[in-house]
């Protein structure tokens, strides 16, 4: 099958000098591919690389056929309309204006070839589960789920050849996934997607693997590529076993044969010191036993090394995927303790909540895109007022927002959490964040800079490690952009949390693992 997508040792690396992609060569061919890897890896900036967005400091990258690209982090403007971002507005009023009369050229070569627009709009809008009203709205009255189906829409609506999705689910709802599922798997062309959503790679013919500056392709969908992983992971902790024995055998062998090069020197210096053979025999046998004890030693150091070398090679099939550490010390929140408590609260949509949570509770906020879960969550946290009613918190929170806007992008990781904890010890905020893989010099990175995973682990340190620690944590979508090991080390440090939760994800199984009540907030008059 030939390659639709190609590179040719293409290298990226950052003004800052980091090295994001080093020499590498890549084919994807026709049909659904999934792309999977850890946070950093590089696989936003690939696709930035494939859709031309950004341009390789050395090697090359081709494309055949349009291209569409959906980034994980649409730039938009609150009082930009509907229409306006979907890239209807000139079209149609070109229409509008021929229909009504007009003969100009410049009207007819801005329609083009898209007479039936309008049929076509509708048609996309509901394949993708928006309806037609959502056209008379603004994008700033929109859901974070709703502006991403209304951005693939309008991909949709170019008629790409090829099309690139970077973690299209995140803020996804269940029904919104659902039609995402559905147009991945009737996709006819060529579709490369950045996911971590095992259920979407469910949905693709084949996966690679962007680790360590190259892409390992597997065939089929997520769970054919996990059996693989599996199945490449026992063979290289079997190979790991064997190569560790042969070099204890190895070890043994070159011991016991500086033993018997030992006992032969001492055997000939006493036949020497006998004098029982003519000198010149002495010596010709000793540069015999020399040569023989030299080449018996050199065969086995060989053999050791051989050995090492093929336990070295073993270790490398060997994943040792990092992945963050949490721990969350002071953040206990006793079982009586009063932490959010509401009374007659209007959310600024017009949409009423009551939530009252007391100790450690944990809390999974479900509903639809434009629900109102994220205006809930920072109606809590105080950055959005209520529109009628009161919400008080009791205790110290931490808001991880959905669109991972909280941090400075002009200051560093490390300052962005020093101002946060303005009494800690700068070496001890650098020894909390090497938790999150922000080790040494990584730390200083601008947060601008950053991968959309690099910057959620950020955000995510600067919430956790804050003074006073906080004994409420509200997550929005926390999952968006995790690769698989800090997907796991998340749900493992939410496990040692002894504080609050309130989360709002579409995540059921997220929920599920770190034991969240679920609930439709707005239909129960309580939660607790």
């Amino acid at each position: 099958m030939s390659a639709v997508i190609s590179s040719n040792a293409l290298t990226y690396t950052h003004p800052d000098g980091s090295v994001v992609l080093d020499g590498l060569d890549m084919l994807v061919p026709a049909g659904r591919s999934g792309l999977v890897g850890v946070n950093g890896s590089g696989k936003s900036t690939l696709l930035r690389l494939i859709a031309g967005e950004l341009s390789p400091t050395s090697g090359m990258v081709h494309t055949s056929g349009h291209i569409g690209y959906l980034p994980q982090d649409l730039t938009i403007r609150a009082d930009q309309s509907v229409p306006e971002l979907l890239g209807l507005t000139p079209v149609l009023a070109a229409i509008a204006a021929i229909e009504n009369g007009s003969t100009d050229q410049a009207d007819f070569d801005t329609v083009g070839d898209d007479w039936d627009l309008a049929e076509r709009v509708r048609a996309e809008l509901d394949r993708l589960g928006l309806p037609a009203a959502v056209l008379d709205r603004t994008l700033g009255d929109l859901s974070g789920g709703e502006v991403i189906r209304l951005g693939l829409a309008r991909l949709l609506l170019r008629r790409p050849d090829v099309l690139l999705l970077d973690e299209p689910t995140n803020n996804l709802d269940g029904e919104s996934r659902r039609h995402l599922y559905e147009l991945v798997s009737s996709w006819q062309r060529t579709l490369l997607v950045v996911s971590h959503d095992r259920e979407l790679l469910e949905h693709v013919e084949r996966i690679g693997d962007l680790r360590e500056g190259a892409v390992t392709w597997y065939g089929g969908g997520y769970s054919d590529y996990a059996a693989a992983i599996t199945a490449e992971q026992e063979a290289a902790a079997q190979a790991i076993s064997t190569a560790k024995a042969d070099v204890r055998r190895e070890r043994r062998d070159l011991a016991e044969a500086e033993r018997v090069i030992a006992q032969r020197r001492r055997y000939g210096a006493k036949m020497q010191a006998n004098k029982r053979e003519p000198k010149i025999v002495m010596g010709l046998r000793k540069r015999a036993a020399q040569e023989s004890a030299a080449a018996l030693k050199q065969t086995q150091t060989d053999r050791l090394d051989k050995a090492r070398e093929n336990l070295d090679e073993a270790q490398t099939r060997l994943r040792a995927d990092r992945a963050i550490r949490i721990d969350l010390p002071g953040t206990e929140v006793p079982a009586g303790r009063v932490v959010v408590s509401t009374e007659n609260l209007v959310l600024r949509h017009g949409v009423a909540a009551h939530l009252d949570l007391r100790g450690p509770q944990r809390v999974g906020l479900i509903g639809s895109n434009g629900s109102g879960k994220t205006t809930l969550l920072h109606t809590i946290a105080g950055s959005i007022p209520a529109a009628e009613g009161t919400v008080t918190v009791h205790v110290p929170l931490g808001l991880l927002p959905q669109r991972l806007d909280l941090l400075d992008d002009a200051l560093s990781v490390a300052d962005n959490v020093a101002g946060r904890a303005p009494h800690a010890d700068m070496n001890a905020i650098r020894a909390r964040l090497a938790r999150f893989l922000f080790r040494g010099n990584t730390a200083d990175r601008l947060v601008g800079a950053l991968s959309g995973g690099e910057r959620f682990r950020a955000t995510l340190a600067a919430v956790l490690l804050a003074d006073p620690a906080p004994q409420l944590l509200l997550l929005d979508e926390p999952t968006n952009n995790l690769d698989f090991a800090s997907y796991d080390a998340l749900v493992s440090g939410l496990g040692e949390y002894r504080g609050a939760v309130v989360v709002a994800s579409h995540d059921l199984r997220f929920l599920e693992d770190i034991g969240a009540a679920q609930t439709d907030w707005r239909t129960e008059p309580e939660i607790g």
